[in-house]
């Protein structure tokens, strides 16, 4: 076996443990035999592109992702310089991937969000992970459902079930906060 396929067979077992599946789950959902899933995870058979593109659908990832994160999976420093950032054009609000781009499972996200600034979201957004946010600094007021959270600087919430939900900043100054991401 080769560096990339013992990172694809290391990034398989990656996704099925993130969301807590056992070998017969990922057998069920992808139509690959649990023993053939078995022996690529533990380096003894290398995948076809049909095997591949069946076990990606599965985890509900484009194979190219799911190859991406394999190559990836190495790359366990982020440096500030190279971090992505979004702005975005109509509010301003700023989006910074702190995260390794290694697809681990976890992932940070630093915000900002300036004054009087709104940005919904449909619960659909938060179907597949859990999320905490840790205010730094400014105000945040999060609306998840029909509840109403006032973030100070130093508050942290961990967000309940899937529901719609509205960040704002009712702050005179920019709200500058870090959201944690893990996969369910």
């Amino acid at each position: 076996m080769d560096i990339i396929a013992d990172a694809i067979a290391g990034r398989i077992r990656i996704e099925r443990e993130n969301r807590g599946w056992s070998l017969s789950e990922l057998a069920d959902r992808s139509g690959v035999s649990k023993a053939m899933i078995s022996k690529i995870e533990r380096c003894e058979a290398s995948p076809t592109a049909t095997v591949l593109g069946r076990l990606s659908g599965a985890f509900g990832l484009p194979l190219s992702v799911l190859l991406a994160l394999a190559e990836r999976a190495e790359e366990r420093l982020a440096r500030a310089a190279d971090q992505p950032v979004w702005t975005d054009p109509e509010t301003g609000y700023t989006r910074r991937a702190v995260s390794p781009a290694n697809g681990s499972g976890l992932e940070l996200i630093e915000v900002t969000l300036p004054t009087g600034v709104r940005v919904p979201y449909p619960a659909s957004a938060f179907a597949f992970q859990r999320q905490q946010i840790l205010l730094f600094s400014g105000w945040l007021d999060f609306t998840e459902g029909e509840v109403v959270h006032a973030l100070r600087p130093g508050d942290c919430l961990e967000l309940g079930a899937p529901q719609p939900c509205v960040f704002f900043n009712p702050g005179p100054e920019p709200a500058r906060y870090l959201v944690a991401l893990a996969r369910r």
